[in-house]
Formats: C-alpha cells, sequence, structure tokens
C-alpha cells in the first residue's frame, strides 16, 4: 500500500531533494506505525512535534491506511 509523507522546516533535512510543499509517496506494508514510518525515514523522535495523518491531528501509534497523508511537523517559534 501506498502513503504519502511531507516534512516541514527542520525536518526537511532528513529528506535530502524533498522540494519546500513537495511530498513523497511510499510503499508501506499493512500494520505500519506512523512510529516505524518516522523510524523509516530517519525521522528523530525528539524533533517532531505534531503529526497529522488526512490533516487531522495523529498519535504514533496509529496504523497508516493505503492513501493516507502523513506529514511530521517539528516545534516552530517565531517572533
Amino acid at each position: 500500500m501506498q502513503v504519502e509523507v511531507t516534512v516541514f522546516a527542520t525536518l526537511r533535512r532528513y529528506l535530502p531533494g524533498l522540494p519546500i510543499g513537495g511530498s513523497r509517496q511510499m510503499d508501506v506494508q499493512p500494520g505500519t506505525t506512523i512510529a516505524d514510518l518516522m523510524h523509516t525515514l530517519g525521522l528523530p523522535a525528539e524533533e517532531v512535534k505534531v503529526v497529522m495523518r488526512n490533516h487531522l491531528q495523529a498519535e504514533l501509534c496509529d496504523s497508516v491506511e493505503d492513501g493516507d497523508r502523513i506529514a511530521y511537523i517539528p516545534a516552530v517559534a517565531g517572533g
């Protein structure tokens, strides 16, 4: 099954070549969790603060399903 993955801000450095606003299609096995996918991508858990699944906040233990859109978001600050 396939999922679409997007990473934002400082997390983009872990997916070289991914353009700003771009996403990556990935093949995953049934039963894969959002945490499993994060590990496969090499994203450090301590840098991921919010995870979205199909535009809704999700938990790392949630399983992904075919066609899901997963976004990993770090803590951000500004002023």
